[in-house]
């Protein structure tokens, strides 16, 4: 079973930066693709930022040109630096990480959460 631990959450103020870590239990190479998912007080969760084994991203249009992802495959760590933060960035942020077993059969992973409250 592999485990996805969520650091850096907090409370910060508008304008402010956070950065968020992921820590694999298993090298993160297996994984394609990991990211960042979050979900706001009473609504449904949402991709944040995603990056494939490649080095491709893709991020919610929401977080353009403010949240950045990267990793650092010796430390089997995924991050998310989050600048320019808005109150509307509130949320549970999730770590995930998809591990494709064989064709058709794809294992997806979430870490607890890590809380992200930005005040205004």
């Amino acid at each position: 079973q592999v485990q996805l631990v969520e650091s850096g959450g907090g409370l910060v103020q508008a304008g402010g930066s956070l950065r968020l870590s992921c820590a694999a239990s298993r090298m993160i190479f297996r994984f394609n693709p990991m990211g960042w998912y979050r979900q706001p007080p009473g609504k449904s969760r949402e991709l944040v930022a995603v990056m494939t084994r490649g080095g491709s991203t893709n991020y919610a249009d929401s977080v353009k040109g403010r949240f950045t992802i990267s990793r650092d495959n010796a430390k089997n760590t995924v991050y998310l630096q989050m600048n320019s933060l808005k109150p509307e960035d509130t949320a549970l942020y999730y770590c995930n990480a998809q591990e494709t077993v064989k064709l058709g059969l794809v294992n997806d992973y979430w870490g607890q959460g890590t809380q992200v409250t930005v005040s205004s």
